[in-house]
Formats: C-alpha cells, sequence, structure tokens
C-alpha cells in the first residue's frame, strides 16, 4: 500500500513513506516550476465541482472527538462547453504541506497549486437522464484526491462521472470551505497490516456514503440526474486500490474494480470471494507473480478468491508513483526518476482504466485486455497461476 521509507538522495526522486519526495538542489533560479497535466484525449468538454458532503450517522474514524464525519469530494464530468475559469488543482496550503511531509524546501510552496488543468469550474453537465457510468477513485494513503486529476479528466472526457474522495485525515493535507484544513493523524508511528485493514474498511464505508449523497433521493450533486446508478465502478491507486476489494464487499453497487498498485491488507477477503470484475494494474518490480515479493504474494492470495472476470498487468519501468500525476509532474520539474517517462505510464495507465470501464460498464468489447498489444509493449498481461508475464 504504501512504498517502503527511504533515504533522499541528491538529484533524485525517491519514495518516503509512500509518498515522492524530489531530493535535490533544486529552485526557481535554476528550474522551471510549471506544471501542467495532459490534455484528455476524449472529445468532451470537461467540468468540475466540488462537493463538502457531512456523514452525521457515524464519527471519524480517526477522531472520534468529532461526531460525524466530513469529506471533501471532487466531481468530474462531461461538460456542454468549456468554460471561463479553469480548476486549481489544489490550494497553496495543500501543495504546501504536500511538499513539507516529503521534506522539500526547493520548490516554491504553492507549486502545485498553480498546476494548469483541463478542467473547468461553473460549467453545464452534458448528457441525458440516467445515462453516464459514475466511476469513484481514492487516492493513495497520505495523498489528496488531486493526484487522480488527470485520470479523472480523461474519464469525464470520454463521457463518465468521476467521483475522487478525500479520507479525511488519512491525506497530508484536505482544504475545507470554511478555511480548516486538515492533516493526517495516523501517518506517523508503525504502518503495520492492522492500520491498512482499517483504512480499506472506513474507505470502503466512505465510499458507500459518496454513493448515497450521489444518487440517493436528495442529491448533493447538480447532475447527480444525469448518473446510470445500475452503471457504478470504483478504481483507487495505493491504498486507495487496496480499499476497492473492501468496497465490492460491502456495496453490492458497484459493479467493477481496480486495484493499481495497492498491496492488498489481510483479512478483507477472508473467508469471502469477489465474483464481479476485477482488475490489478501494477509495477514489476513488486507484484510480479511467483518472484517472491510479499506484496505480490498479497494479490495471488486474493487472486484465488476472485471467480469473475480478472486481469493481472505490470507497467514496465514504472515506480510507484507512475499511474498518478505525481510522476508526470516530477518529470516536469526535472526530478523524475522512474525508467518511464511520467507522460508515457499516465497515458498507459488512462489507456488500460478506460478500457476496463468502458467494458464492464458500456459493454464495449476491449481485445486490449485480453493479449499483449503493440502499441502498448509496456504492459504485460500476467498469469498468476503459471507464474508468467508476456
Amino acid at each position: 500500500m504504501t512504498e517502503r521509507a527511504a533515504r533522499p538522495r541528491r538529484g533524485g526522486l525517491v519514495v518516503v513513506a509512500g509518498l515522492i519526495a524530489f531530493a535535490g538542489s533544486v529552485s526557481p533560479a535554476n528550474a522551471d516550476t510549471s506544471t501542467r497535466l495532459p490534455a484528455p484525449t476524449g472529445s468532451l468538454p470537461v467540468g468540475i465541482a466540488s462537493l463538502y458532503l457531512k456523514d452525521t450517522s457515524r464519527p471519524d474514524p480517526w477522531v472520534p472527538s468529532v461526531k460525524a464525519r466530513e469529506l471533501m469530494v471532487s466531481v468530474w464530468y462531461p461538460a456542454t462547453a468549456k468554460g471561463r475559469q479553469r480548476s486549481p488543482y489544489m490550494t497553496p496550503k495543500e501543495s504546501e504541506l504536500l511538499l513539507k511531509e516529503s521534506e522539500i524546501t526547493s520548490l516554491p510552496a504553492d507549486v502545485f497549486s498553480k498546476t494548469r488543468t483541463n478542467a473547468f469550474t461553473d460549467v453545464k453537465p452534458a448528457g441525458r437522464k440516467k445515462s453516464l457510468p459514475l466511476v469513484v477513485l481514492s487516492p493513495g494513503f497520505k495523498k489528496p484526491r488531486s493526484t487522480l486529476t488527470a485520470l479523472s479528466e480523461e474519464l469525464a472526457s470520454q463521457g463518465y462521472v468521476v467521483a475522487a474522495i478525500d479520507h479525511t485525515y488519512e491525506s497530508v493535507a484536505t482544504a475545507f470551505p470554511d478555511g480548516r484544513v486538515t492533516t493526517c493523524v495516523p501517518c506517523n508511528g508503525d504502518h503495520d497490516q492492522s492500520l491498512f485493514t482499517k483504512v480499506s474498511n472506513v474507505r470502503a464505508a466512505d465510499v458507500s456514503f459518496v454513493l448515497d449523497e450521489l444518487t440517493g433521493a436528495r442529491p448533493k450533486w447538480k447532475g447527480s440526474a444525469l448518473i446510470d446508478r445500475s452503471r457504478m465502478a470504483m478504481a483507487g491507486h495505493s491504498a486507495g486500490g487496496a480499499a476497492v476489494i473492501a468496497a465490492l464487499l460491502t456495496d453490492s453497487r458497484l459493479r467493477a474494480g481496480i486495484d493499481i498498485d495497492g498491496t492488498t491488507p489481510v483479512g478483507i477477503l477472508e473467508g469471502k470471494k469477489v465474483s464481479r470484475p476485477f482488475m490489478f494494474l501494477g509495477k514489476p518490480s513488486t507484484y510480479t507473480p511467483g518472484a517472491g515479493q510479499a506484496p505480490a504474494a498479497t494479490w495471488e492470495r486474493d487472486w484465488k478468491l476472485m471467480t469473475g472476470w480478472k486481469r493481472w498487468l505490470l507497467l514496465t519501468g514504472a515506480e510507484h508513483e507512475s499511474f498518478t500525476d505525481i510522476g508526470l509532474l516530477a518529470d516536469q520539474l526535472g526530478l523524475g526518476a522512474a525508467k518511464i517517462p511520467g507522460a508515457r505510464s499516465l497515458e498507459l495507465t488512462r489507456r488500460y482504466v478506460r478500457a476496463f470501464f468502458d467494458l464492464h460498464l458500456r459493454e464495449r468489447p476491449q481485445p486490449l485486455l485480453n493479449e499483449p498489444s503493440a502499441r502498448y509493449p509496456e504492459i504485460k498481461h500476467c498469469v498468476p497461476e503459471k507464474k508468467s508475464c508476456k
């Protein structure tokens, strides 16, 4: 779920407790600090709405003195036209705290608040009533939901509604409309399996609540009538990916799920099975079947309990953050360390995630998911039973 802590090295990119740390002597004086996300490939303009949701039925699982679970959710959607104002990538305070947690002092504190996005605020949703599939996204442990923006914009440009959740007190920074900024409560100390089992279960509850708020009798988003409640699914990165299994088990409204580079915790699938479509997408250095890596063993354990359509794909040259915006932004800041460029890894992530949802939510055939592709040779298809990938 999180990468092993590493010692920063000068001039490179390392992972510290699951976050990319931009180490080295980079400063505005010797580096371009302008960053931007790649344009979506779909034909539809993309809109975005920020929702504040409050679940009064339960106290916060990380801070029990807070009597209601509060969440911030970004909703990306196909729009009728582009707007005048692009959405900010994150707030200046969120950018500052993300850099601080990673011990980065060589970049402007607000650098990520200036990242150029492709979604517009205050634009009208496009589509017919009950016509759009919904995908819920869950970020990695410590990560703000914004790190999945490029994937969200891509899906929205292709006609999906996407809801990305900030799991409060699990992110290094979550900004609320009243000016509060919460930080990560369980981030410090030992990160044993019991912690991440709890993380998965908490996130599953968050997802069910968000589905209620988007598709219930009194929906919190003005475009909710466009959502087809029979076509909803989930994907997540790292801890968010591991939580997809827990969410599928607890909420039958989710038709399919993807775990992106997330080690699955003990006990979630114990004595249970997943019959709905599921895909693992990860990096070979951690998730090659039969190689003896502990994280891969968790996928092998759960793979045996998946009785429906399933795939195990690996992205050659990827690091943990290659599947998120962070790998791309690191490259743009001259700090990338992955063997595959961030732009390429993000292109592949977006392509294969979209193929999965197009198949299982839209019933559009996707040969890309059945065998290796000459166009995308970096993606390897694995057969865990044979301990082989090709």
